[in-house]
């Protein structure tokens, strides 16, 4: 009997940069990206991740968007 997409169990995960998305909980995770600790249904991952991720920028962008502001305060 073959699942389908709405039987399988999905897991959120994240990469380096912070970045979100959802992976079938039975494969193994591709490099640089890790699980998150939630798992569900793929609309369930979806709303988790709709709910947690509120800055899409990468962690990368965020920190040099900080430290531009921060120089500009200090000058």
């Amino acid at each position: 009997m073959s699942e389908t997409a709405q039987d399988q169990e999905y897991q959120v995960v994240v990469n380096d940069e912070e970045q979100y998305s959802i992976w079938e909980a039975r494969r193994a995770l591709p490099e640089g990206w890790h699980a998150q600790g939630f798992r569900g249904s793929r609309q369930q991952c979806l709303t988790h991740i709709a709910e947690v991720w509120t800055d899409l920028r990468p962690l990368s962008a965020r920190a040099g968007a900080a430290a531009a502001t921060t120089g500009e305060a200090t000058r």
